[in-house]
């Protein structure tokens, strides 16, 4: 049995990504905090597509909790072909708004986790006749973010360091893919405490469906593709933070976000 390992897959996108593979018959590792909501998952997913679904209730900003992952895995004998970095964070002010230990929590699981996953599942993913990693980052990589400052820098890092893996691993098995959400209908701005009204506002008009955003992250991962932004309006977005001035885009995003 091939299995897709999926962290945060608790709910949002990383729950509605654990649906989209169990579609497709890969038995499913869900891994996050919460374990009452990862149990009903599971029991949900093996009861609707008859797969084997397995998870694994941690702590990903612990830094031995991806080395934890991966032995869990090896010693239960998964088999994993699909790695989909998914967990992540955001947090809503200026920099001194948060300590540094909050910033540097968020970076833990916003960027090394993903590395650190990449690294230690590679070795095995190579070992298949094709197999997958999906890392998801956001549109905010595409602009500096005053309000979302980190997060925005750390989903940058997450595209750059996908793109640049895709390329060392174009001559192997694996295949690697960084998807690029925009506002999604998640709990992500209650998790990052955005309270502006505008900031509210915009999520509301522009949402997407979790389950709408992990359709297309899922098919764009097994068909190859080396990046993603699900959604028309994103796509959009993006072409226009190539084209409009920095200045003006940072200005957009600050009166967005309260700064």
């Amino acid at each position: 049995m091939q299995y897709a390992l999926i962290t945060g897959a608790s709910k949002g996108i990383g729950k509605a990504m654990a649906v989209e593979m169990a579609k497709r018959g890969y038995g499913v590792l869900l891994v996050a905090r919460s374990e009452f909501l990862l149990q009903q998952n599971c029991i949900e997913l093996n009861e609707l597509y008859k797969v084997p679904a397995q998870f694994l209730a941690i702590d990903l900003t612990d830094p031995t909790a991806t080395q934890t992952i991966f032995n869990w895995c090896i010693n239960n004998h998964y088999e994993v072909s699909v790695l989909i970095n998914n967990a992540g964070y955001g947090l809503n002010g200026s920099l001194e708004d948060y300590s540094l230990y909050n910033h540097l929590q968020m970076m833990q699981l916003n960027m090394n986790v993903v590395v650190a996953l990449c690294y230690l599942f590679l070795p095995e993913l190579k070992k298949r006749k094709v197999a997958y990693i999906g890392n998801i980052s956001s549109t905010a990589a595409y602009q500096s973010v005053p309000g979302l400052n980190i997060y925005a820098a750390s989903k940058t890092f997450v595209r750059s360091f996908s793109r640049g893996l895709a390329y060392e691993l174009r001559n192997t098995s694996v295949k690697v893919c960084c998807i690029c959400p925009g506002t999604t209908d998640t709990d992500f701005a209650q998790q990052a405490n955005i309270t502006h009204e505008k900031a509210i506002k915009m999520a509301a008009k522009f949402n997407m469906n979790p389950a709408d955003v992990a359709k297309q992250a899922v098919e764009g991962i097994l068909a190859g593709k080396k990046e993603i932004v699900p959604g028309t309006t994103n796509k959009i977005l993006k072409y226009l933070s190539n084209i409009v001035p920095d200045s003006f885009l940072e200005q957009s995003a600050a009166g967005i976000y309260g700064i």
